[in-house]
């Protein structure tokens, strides 16, 4: 039976290039600094990004944590959204492991926090609060329909920060999918950062793996971070072979994820029991409601999946849909042909 797997771009495989160059890697023990293939990996990334320095880390919630925790103090405050991955989906773990208190706004339809709640958020100086240190966007956002940001909202932010005195961090775990999108060079995407972390096990497809990029002296403060987490790894240039092939040939092949995308979105719209905006559809990330009289979205997800057609309930009414390597456009009419016969 053919499979058409959408539940996430977290299932990419590596590529051929990927698994030839993990075992032909040059390595050494990065804790001492010394694998020359994730000291490469890092210099690339950190250029890529536009910024002084960056870290190799074994997974975006590790990335989006040692980035607080190098730049907060036990009961700063961290204004972000309340749809954001960092208060959603990472267990606490800034307030757990750091002590770090979130403040979260509503994020808007189109993943954006509005200026003026995130200035109204902004704690004075008063031995009642906690002191805000950062605010932290995600882009693209992913429960906003995989919506990418704008490189003038975040340059709005960016100054915003600036005036509070404040510091930036942008969970960029999809932003090559963000700059993609935009048509802009990912360096204006992140110019307003402080920390950005990226991963490479989505839709760039590497096996293992984030990058967090910043100042050096913001990436010294995350190594140390890092370490008391649990993430110095050894001889992980075989995972950071994979991350450098990542890198240099699978980013601009996100356009064929992101049309896709719109190409399943557009044809969702027209099938009877499904309710879905396509113009929403901006990246590889589509969200739709379960609009049919008798069948939750749970049942669907089961029937299609009997069908070799994956896709994720979210909620009592919703599922998602995520484009990534391994799904053609062949695979969307397949799927969207499973749709037909499951609703029919």
């Amino acid at each position: 039976m053919r499979l058409v797997d959408l539940r996430s771009d977290t299932i990419t495989k590596p590529t051929p290039a990927m698994r030839r160059a993990m075992a032909e890697a040059e390595v050494g023990d990065d804790v001492f600094g010394e694998d020359p293939t994730v000291n490469r990996l890092e210099e690339m990334a950190a250029e890529r990004l536009g910024k002084e320095a960056a870290m190799f880390v074994a997974s975006g919630t590790m990335g989006n944590l040692v980035s607080l925790l190098a730049q907060c103090n036990r009961g700063d405050e961290v204004i972000l959204g309340d749809m954001c991955h960092t208060f959603l989906y990472e267990q606490g773990g800034i307030a757990a492991l750091g002590g770090i208190h979130p403040r979260p706004i509503p994020n808007q339809p189109d993943g954006t926090l509005e200026l003026q709640q995130i200035e109204m958020a902004i704690r004075p100086d008063n031995v009642h609060f906690p002191r805000t240190r950062l605010i932290a966007l995600e882009n693209t956002h992913n429960r906003c329909y995989g919506a990418p940001l704008t490189v003038e909202y975040m340059h709005a932010v960016g100054e915003l920060a600036r005036r509070h005195g404040l510091k930036v961090h942008v969970d960029g775990a999809r932003i090559f999918n963000a700059a993609i999108a935009l048509n802009v060079d990912v360096r204006d995407l992140v110019a307003d950062a402080d920390s950005v972390t990226f991963c490479l096990s989505k839709g760039l497809a590497a096996p293992v793996g984030s990058i967090v990029c910043g100042t050096r002296e913001f990436i010294a403060e995350a190594r140390r971070a890092r370490k008391v987490v649990g993430g110095g790894m050894r001889q992980a240039g075989v995972l950071a072979a994979a991350g450098i092939v990542a890198l240099t040939e699978m980013v601009d092949r996100l356009a064929e994820d992101h049309a896709n995308a719109r190409r399943l979105a557009e044809g969702l719209a027209n099938i009877k029991g499904i309710s879905i905006d396509p113009g929403q559809v901006k990246t590889n990330i589509v969200y739709f409601e379960v609009t049919h009289e008798t069948m939750t979205p749970q049942e669907l997800v089961e029937r299609l999946n009997a069908e070799g057609v994956r896709m994720l309930a979210i909620g009592p009414r919703r599922i998602r849909a995520v484009t990534n390597y391994h799904v053609s456009a062949e695979d969307i009419e397949y799927a969207l042909s499973v749709f037909s016969k499951v609703l029919g």
